[in-house]
């Protein structure tokens, strides 16, 4: 992984019966020791990426795309940015294949996680892979 790894949020999902994969990401100061989450930055991600999501939704009702699978926090070196992730959304938009869509970011990322909340419990990050 490259010395200052991504961090990128992404959110699959449906609106008006077509797919959408808005994302918020930022480079890490501090990356998170293997077997850790990156807590602080991921939780400011999610909450960045949502609050977008949620603007969206003066255009109409959203879905998850995915279940509890279509929140997700990824670390991608640099290099994977401009070349492999758009590659990859454009062939989930196009194609809504979930299997597909895990195999290709498992290739282009090592550690990625489903970001979630349960009532009364702080946001969870569990590992994806």
């Amino acid at each position: 992984m490259a010395d200052s790894p991504y961090l990128v949020a992404l959110a699959l999902m449906e609106q008006g019966g077509k797919r959408a994969l808005p994302l918020a990401g930022r480079s890490q100061k501090q990356v998170a020791e293997p077997g850790d989450v990156p807590r602080d930055l991921g939780h400011a991600l999610a909450l960045e990426l949502l609050l977008r999501v949620w603007q969206r939704s003066d255009d109409g009702a959203l879905c998850r795309a995915a279940a509890a699978e279509s929140l997700l926090l990824v670390e991608l070196a640099m290099e994977r940015l401009p070349e492999d992730l758009p590659v990859l959304k454009a062939a989930w938009l196009t194609s809504g294949d979930l299997g597909a869509f895990k195999a290709g970011l498992r290739k282009i990322s090592e550690r990625a996680w489903t970001i979630s909340v349960a009532k009364f419990q702080p946001i969870s990050l569990m590992p994806l892979w």
